[in-house]
């Protein structure tokens, strides 16, 4: 009865306290309902045979230096450029070799180089300073002699589609932009709406989704809060956002809407946007080859620049359907903050700990513990407390093994419901077990008391050490919907 009260208050805590989060549906926009189709002489089959050179430099960007790969036409006379900008990860230049070649040999001399190693890294991101690689990198290709200076261009895809419009907004050098799978949301938007989804395929309890909003409202990193709309706002040259409709992983509707809006802002109507059937987020088909239409997209609006620049229909391509707003997660309160979730983990770990290691020093000094010899008390006691310190360390090492599994998943579009509900259930059932053990640890503790145990400073310390710590597990497992109800 008493587990059941307590369990009954912790499902409450996690319906109560902030922040809640449920997206609504995106309201209907009629301009992306029945888009017209894009245009034939966009997606005209393009000549991609033609020989190439292909040099490998290095570009100084100032604090490091950048391996990059030019492919160039050897046809004579200058030629359009481009430059890819690479999306979140390591961006390593090699996963552009593909398309590189491809629009090398179709007339465009192409960069890729590798992304910068210092002073970026998982929680780290600085998109100016990614920008000014770019613009680095652009100066060193502006010199050759076979590239247009007034056509030569940023591509930049998912992450690089934040970069690529601070570099633009800087620098007039930058003649063109073209932005693949462009989110246009903060980087937390876009990442919430992208598990939102990929939670609803793989049928995931709302216990989890509640979890992922909380655990998300809690991670302190400033890029995840970036707007990248002031950036777009300064752009004066011609923009390609090219979209996929089966990208899972961001917002398209609500992405192009904000482009548009921000170009608008900002007084540039040379832009072009264009949805392509069954791409995904990498304008490939379910991670295959490149979606039909893409490269010679690409191609035919790059070499037609600038009379490409301002096309008779902005947007067209095959429609696109977005269910629901990426909406922005609530920052967590200061109780439920990075800061103090990590203190209670470090006490927590700190209680789990701390009894053993007085029982240790205890015996290192050649002294007996109080009520030890004969005791019928501690012992069970003592192993009721290790069985909890094992529940406690099972639960957290669950709880982020199935948050890394489910961000795995989303981002490599992976994954099947029976993991996800094995996953909950393990945790849930670890959860109340915890609970459990809390409980009847306490019932123990009382009734030994009751009987005249005496426990000494080391036992004292054990107890304390782990039925608070696991008390402030359930505190936070309660406010990360652990225990709520229904499932």
């Amino acid at each position: 009865m008493t587990a059941g009260a307590i369990l009954l208050a912790l499902a409450v805590v996690g319906y109560t306290l902030p922040p809640p989060f449920d997206p609504p549906p995106l309201p209907a926009d009629p301009v992306f309902q029945t888009l017209p189709a894009q245009p034939a002489a966009e997606i005209r089959p393009v000549s991609a045979t033609g020989q190439i050179s292909v040099e490998n430099v290095a570009v100084d960007v100032g604090d490091t230096v950048l391996g990059a790969t030019i492919r160039a036409p050897l046809t004579p006379g200058r030629h359009p450029a481009l430059i890819f900008v690479q999306g979140a990860g390591p961006g390593v230049r090699g996963e552009f070799t593909t398309q590189a070649e491809w629009l090398a040999r179709a007339g465009i001399v192409t960069l890729v180089y590798d992304k910068r190693t210092v002073r970026y890294d998982f929680r780290h991101r600085d998109f100016g300073l990614l920008a000014d690689d770019a613009l680095r990198v652009l100066a060193r290709l502006r010199l050759r002699a076979d590239v247009d200076p007034a056509r030569i261009g940023l591509w930049g895809v998912s992450e690089g589609s934040w970069v690529v419009p601070i570099a633009a907004a800087k620098n007039p050098d930058v003649g063109f932009t073209v932005l693949v799978s462009a989110p246009n949301v903060s980087p937390m938007r876009q990442v919430t709406w992208a598990l939102g989804e990929q939670l609803d395929r793989l049928h995931a309890p709302g216990g989890v989704r509640d979890l992922l909003a909380r655990a998300m409202s809690a991670v302190q990193m400033d890029f995840l809060r970036y707007d990248g709309l002031p950036a777009l706002r300064r752009i004066r040259r011609p923009v390609l956002a090219l979209y996929g409709t089966r990208d899972p992983s961001i917002p398209f509707v609500e992405s192009s809407k904000a482009l548009t809006d921000a170009l608008a802002a900002g007084g540039n109507t040379d832009y072009t946007i264009r949805y392509l059937q069954g791409a995904d987020h990498g304008m490939r088909l379910h991670g295959g080859p490149f979606a039909p239409g893409y490269l010679q997209t690409l191609a035919n609006w790059v070499k037609g620049l600038p009379g490409t620049a301002r096309p008779t229909v902005r947007i067209a391509g095959a429609t696109p359907v977005q269910r629901y707003e990426a909406s922005e997660v609530p920052t967590a309160p200061w109780y439920a903050g990075g800061t103090v979730l990590g203190l209670t983990i470090c006490l927590a770990a700190v209680g789990y700990v701390v009894g053993p290691v007085a029982e240790m020093v205890v015996r290192l000094r050649g002294r007996r513990l109080p009520g030890e010899t004969g005791a019928r008390v501690w012992p069970p006691i003592r192993r009721r407390l290790h069985r909890m310190a094992w529940t406690g360390a099972g639960l957290l090492v669950s709880v982020v093994a199935f948050i890394t599994l489910l961000v795995l998943f989303s981002v490599n579009q992976a994954g099947a419901w029976p993991a996800v509900l094995a996953g909950w259930l393990v945790i849930r059932v670890l959860a109340v077990l915890m609970l459990l053990q809390e409980v009847t640890a306490v019932a123990a503790v009382v009734s030994g008391l009751r009987e005249g145990w005496r426990p000494g400073r080391a036992q004292r310390v054990a107890v304390a050490g782990v039925l608070g710590g696991t008390g402030l597990l359930l505190i936070a497992g309660a406010y990360y919907s652990l225990f709520t109800v229904p499932w």
